[in-house]
């Protein structure tokens, strides 16, 4: 005999299983939060440095006459400074956005796992009951 509860049950789990978010949680639960995050900085990281060097391609590509003329009479320290904390700043907000929305991400995501496993533990206990 079904037992209606147990049916449920699992049907929900298993359109959960199935879903996207259900894949990419399980995903995500299989690492540890500071390994998760870590790794998303890390690519966040190798993102925004090929980022700022296509944009300071492109500003300098854009008008490079003018850029080579100003070379020689230009503080090329000062401007390597001026390149480098624009770089420290775009880096400095773009990873500090990835922690943010990463570690959101996680938490709900192992939010949403607790919620599965208790699903499991009722299933499970719902076996035993009818043995």
């Amino acid at each position: 005999m079904l037992n209606e509860e147990r049916v449920i049950l699992m049907t929900r789990m298993a359109s959960y299983e199935m879903s996207g978010e259900g894949k990419q949680n399980v995903k995500i639960g299989n690492f540890f939060r500071s390994d998760y995050i870590a790794l998303q900085l890390l690519k966040s990281f190798a993102s925004v440095t090929i980022a700022f060097g296509v944009v300071f391609a492109l500003f300098i590509f854009y008008d490079f006459e003018l850029f080579m003329q100003n070379l020689y009479e230009m503080d090329m320290a000062a401007f390597v400074k001026k390149v480098l904390l624009y770089y420290a700043i775009s880096a400095g907000v773009y990873l500090l956005a990835t922690y943010t929305a990463f570690t959101y991400r996680y938490a709900r995501a192992k939010k949403s796992l607790k919620s599965y496993y208790h699903n499991l533990k009722k299933l499970n206990s719902l076996y035993s009951e009818q043995q």
